[in-house]
């Protein structure tokens, strides 16, 4: 026999549990307002409120049949973990690389993604950051239309096959971070409006009504959100998530719930005695997000920096149309301020929104706290075609963009497929198993770009299986020209970001940057280095100080010449100006 409990308000006079075409009544918790509990035989189960239809348990840990099929149990005290070596790692310092895992590989599973972390260990980075891995309609899909915010998609391997992953990933010293949904749920599968207050129309955001973290019955959704945060880190030993749209959490109340999760996490990382932490996706540019709680702040460890992704992505692409035309106007002044203050929009007027926006980060100097990046799914699934920047720029200017990254004060994060110039696009995929929504959505994403000018039918349909495969990541590409070339630069970067402090220090406080507008060439100082960029059309002579210099490592031509260094165009060099040993890498 098993106890089942379930929260559900909404209900009127009866609430049972099905298990194997059999109902059994649940009685009302006198001691917790909305629950109900009872007693039946162990099973796959479904709710039914008021002898309407059976209903998936909003707490499922898993799915075996889908998002509108019954809920089934996990023992997670039953897998054998192997890794018992792990400890956990903190964030500071670390290299974050996002991988989508249904096209990571051509399998699409977590085993399938399992097999290619040799590739990340020798890569060099620390942390792999899943997209969402909750249940969603159909095979394939982003995962942010998941619902059950407990279980795991069937298709990627459910619950045993991401503990498999995860558990992988220890044993070669690789941190795990996964990718959650809290602002909202999707349209398909999504029955909780059915139990309770999950939903309050005192607020909207772009998918609806909000999340209920302030209206009655917030106490509730609340915890059941906190919940399911904290069962992916103990059940799952995930150490760390990052959180979708923050911004869209709207809650009045005293306490943010974002603050509420950072101390529960907290507590938990006490408790299982290895570095826990939290990462927001943030569009406020308000530094109250990772500031310390005791500060008034909401205690999260990191936020993604987008102003510093759209400030490189200009400079690289001179591309000015949407959100980039607050930064296209002068991207290597753009470039400078955000290496040297963290934000860009930091009480500054924004055209593309018609307003002033943000505040000033800080402290200064705890630039990790920002998550630096040149390509991320977001930044490249939301194109109409779902083009990477390795579409449009040659393997020189991709090495200047990787450089400015990875010997940033920020904490950088590649996107899968970056780090060879992957040639595959990333574009946007779904499998709705309901008609009427497929439709919806393809016609949407139509409309959308429609409105800067796209053909519909150059619009790649986000239903068509061809789209998702286009996808899918071309795993011979690393070893073959010119990808070899670039994937060396980067695991070049990487080791030396390890190897010289300077290259990784967090300090804004502490860079300096030199640059010309009109010539296009920027030189970022980073204690002892000098990383010079050259993106202008010709070779150019860039100025430097100092003793004893040397070009540690280049991409294209450079050469030291008088009191300076002359650096081809579309290459980057980095040059120690005192005494340092050479690494010895030109190409």
């Amino acid at each position: 026999m098993a106890v089942y409990e379930v929260w559900a308000p909404a209900a009127g006079d009866r609430v049972e549990v099905e298990v194997g075409g059999f109902r059994h009544a649940l009685a009302r918790c006198p001691e917790r307002e909305g629950w109900w509990s009872g007693v039946a035989p162990e099973g796959d189960y479904a709710f039914r409120l008021d002898g309407g239809p059976p209903l998936p348990d909003p707490r499922s840990p898993r799915q075996p049949y889908g998002p509108d099929g019954p809920s089934r149990a996990v023992d997670h005290a039953a897998f054998r973990w192997s890794a018992a070596g792990w400890r956990g790692r903190a964030l500071p310092g670390a290299v974050v690389y996002e991988l989508h895992v249904g096209t990571f590989t051509a399998r699409g599973t977590f085993d399938a993604a399992a097999e290619h972390l040799d590739h990340l260990v020798g890569l060099g980075v620390d942390f792999v950051e899943l997209m969402p891995v909750c249940p969603f309609p159909g095979k394939h899909g982003w995962g942010y239309d998941g619902v059950s915010p407990w279980a795991v998609h069937e298709p990627y391997g459910g619950p045993a096959g991401l503990k498999r992953f995860v558990d992988a990933a220890h044993g070669r010293g690789l941190g795990v971070i996964l990718d959650v949904v809290h602002n909202h749920l999707g349209p398909s599968g999504n029955y909780l409006p059915a139990y309770g207050p999950y939903f309050t129309d005192r607020h909207q955001t772009p998918w609806g009504s909000a999340v209920n973290l302030d209206a009655p019955g917030s106490d509730e959704v609340r915890a059941y959100l906190i919940g399911s945060a904290l069962s992916w880190l103990r059940d799952y030993r995930l150490d760390g998530l990052r959180l979708d749209a923050v911004h869209a959490l709207v809650d009045h109340r005293a306490v943010h719930v974002l603050e509420e999760l950072a101390l529960a996490v907290e507590t938990l990382a006490v408790a299982v005695n290895r570095p826990l932490f939290l990462v927001a996706e943030s569009d406020l540019n308000t530094p109250r997000t990772t500031a310390p709680r005791e500060a008034g702040g909401q205690g999260l460890a990191a936020q993604w920096s987008d102003d510093f992704h759209h400030a490189l992505h200009c400079a690289l692409t001179g591309e000015s149309h949407g959100y980039y035309g607050d930064f296209a106007r002068a991207p290597l002044a753009a470039l400078a301020k955000t290496l040297r203050h963290g934000f860009f929009h930091d009480g500054t007027w924004s055209g593309f929104r018609g307003r002033s926006h943000g505040r000033p980060f800080g402290p200064l100097g705890e630039g990790h706290r920002l998550l630096g990046y040149l390509q991320t799914h977001d930044q490249i699934g939301n194109r109409a075609l779902g083009d990477r920047v390795s579409t449009s720029l040659g393997g020189g200017r991709l090495a200047c963009g990787a450089a400015l990254v990875l010997t940033s004060p920020f904490t950088p994060m590649l996107f899968m497929g970056e780090e060879w110039g992957a040639a595959t696009p990333w574009q946007y995929f779904t499998d709705h198993t309901d008609p009427g929504l497929a439709e919806a959505v393809r016609q949407g994403r139509r409309r959308e770009f429609a409105e800067h000018g796209w053909a519909a039918e150059a619009v790649p349909d986000p239903q068509e299986p061809a789209t998702v495969l286009r996808s899918v990541l071309d795993w011979t590409e690393p070893h073959r020209a010119p990808h070899a070339e670039l994937l060396d630069w980067y695991r070049t970067l990487i080791r030396l970001r390890r190897e010289r402090p300077e290259l990784g220090d967090p300090d804004l406080g502490a860079v300096r940057v030199d640059f010309s507008e009109e010539r296009g060439w920027v030189v970022v100082h980073r204690g002892p280095y000098r990383v010079a960029v050259n993106l202008g059309a010709e070779e150019a002579v860039l100025p430097l100080e100092g003793e004893g210099r040397e070009v540690v490592a280049a991409f294209g031509a450079a050469a030291l010449e008088g009191g300076g260094v002359r650096v081809g165009a579309d290459s980057v060099a980095i040059i120690s100006v005192c005494s340092v040993c050479s690494v010895g890498y030109q190409r």
